[in-house]
Order: C-alpha cells, then structure tokens, then sequence
C-alpha cells in the first residue's frame, strides 16, 4: 500500500504542468512590484525590495536575502538611470539565460542624467504594464488570457488619474511652483506648472551642495512668494531643502510632500491621486 501511495505521488507530479508554480518577479521599488501584482494576480510571486516609506532609499544597502531573490527571479523590474544601480551588480552575479529584466527607464526613453523618478510621469505605468503582461504571456503562455484582461483594467484604473491630471492642468498650467528635489518633476511638467529653481533641485538630488546665487534665488522666490507650492522629498533629509520647507511655511506658501515609495497599503492608482489631490487642495480655484 506504501508503495502504491509513492507510485501515485510520483505519476501526479510527472503530469503537474511545469509551469504550475506562480512566476517569480522581483521589483527593485514597490510601485512596480504593486503593478506586477495587478498584472499577475495569483499567478506571480512578487518580491519588492525598497518599500519601506520612512527609509531614503539612495542610502539602500543589499542583504543576501535580496541576492538570493533577485538570483531566482524569472522576471526583474528595474528603474534604470542610475536610481537603482545595486541590482545591474546583482543580476551580473547570478547570471541567467531564463531571466527576463525590464528597464522602466528604457521604456519612456530615460537616460542617465534625466530625472530618474520616473515613476511619477504619467506615460511610465501603462508602458510598463504593456511589457510586463507581454513578459508574463512568455514566461507563462498558459495563463496569457488572464495578463492581458488585466492589462486591460489596469489601463482602465487609471483614466480617473488621467482626468484629474487634464483638469488640474487646465486650471493650474503656467501655474509657478518649486520644489527642494525634483521627485515630483514629471507630475508638475504633467500639470503645466512653471517650475523654478532647478538647478538648486539637481543639487540636492545628486547630494551636492547648491551654489550660493541658487540659495539666494530659491529663498528670494519663498520670501517674495514668486511662487505659489513648495514640494519636498518626505523620504530625503537635507539641511538645505529643510530650511526652504521651513521658510515656506514662514512665507505661507503650501508645501506638498512627496514619496519616493508608495505608502504601505495603497494601489499605484491610489497613491498617485492622493498626490493630485493635495496639489488640488493647496492650490484652490
């Protein structure tokens, strides 16, 4: 009878389906790891490695348990120019003929020395999501019909935060703002809002110190109220972006946060209208 059982074990798992394992992905960021999730479903595993919203993650430092995910990946999500340059070192480590990567950066056309929070542009997700389920269909042809129905309400998901963006943009473009890094970058060229100061952004970005005639204008902006929103990096601690919040504020000029990883329990959908909707409020009709 013994024998018989391990026999009927053995025949079962012979003519198990060698795909019947859900596909292993792996995010460098959560925003991309959430949208791999709303393309996979039940048929991913999904591992998200900078996710912690109170950690800077350009301080980020691998672990083994990183290493050993990101080698047994079938699928990687990288954001590319530069923002995630640990998991290239990764991926050289444990090379694979069955992996497939994706470049977000490479999508939308990014090069090192652009903006990297690409995140933010509204074109970057739906090109993602598009790759992503074409990706899915090849590393699991059974379970294609599944990707690209939710690919389709994916891209549905966000035509409430495509409309938002078009009506904001009507009322707000031309708009001046600042910002004490250029996170939010896209979402305000998005928006149409003239934004100033950016070479005081690249700066701290990059961790370099600003140039005193560009301290001198961004503090003459805030203290003049050139302009009408001041938003920070709610994740990056600077003693000069601090002090420009601090002035703002002083000044009375709104000042808007933004993440540079999405807040624990909530969609890329959500996150990003909670965004616009605070752009909405600090900035009324």
């Amino acid at each position: 009878m013994k024998r018989l059982a391990l026999l009927a074990v053995a025949v079962f798992l012979l003519a198990a389906p060698a795909d019947a394992r859900p596909v292993a992905v792996v995010a460098a960021e959560n925003f991309y790891g959430d949208v791999a999730r709303q393309i996979g479903g039940p048929e991913v595993a999904v591992t998200s490695i900078l996710s912690n919203p109170d950690a800077d993650p350009h301080l980020f430092e691998v672990s083994p348990s990183v290493a050993r995910a990101v080698s047994a990946a079938r699928i990687v999500i990288a954001n590319g120019v530069d923002y995630d340059p640990w998991i290239d070192k990764l991926l050289d480590a444990a090379r694979s003929s069955g992996r497939e990567v994706i470049t977000v950066a490479d999508l939308v056309g990014r090069k090192p020395g652009d903006n990297p929070h690409i995140w933010y542009d509204p074109q970057t997700m739906p090109a993602l999501a598009k790759t992503l389920a074409a990706a899915l269909s090849r590393a699991d042809p059974a379970h294609r019909a599944e990707y690209r129905r939710r690919l389709t309400r994916f891209r549905q998901s966000l035509q409430p935060i495509a409309a938002k963006i078009a009506a904001l943009r009507r009322r707000l473009a031309g708009t001046p703002v600042t910002a004490t890094e250029p996170v939010f970058g896209y979402m305000l060229d998005a928006l149409g809002m003239r934004v100033r100061n950016r070479r005081f952004q690249l700066a701290v970005m990059n961790n370099t110190e600003p140039s005193a005639s560009d301290v001198a204008a961004f503090e003459d902006d805030l203290r003049t109220r050139r302009v009408r929103m001041l938003v920070y990096n709610s994740q990056a601690s600077d003693p000069i972006a601090e002090h420009m919040r601090k002035l703002a504020e002083a000044s009375h000029i709104p000042v808007v946060a933004a993440s540079e990883t999405e807040p624990p329990g909530q969609t890329y959908q959500a996150w990003m209208a909670s965004e616009l909707d605070r752009v909405d409020r600090v900035l009324p009709k």
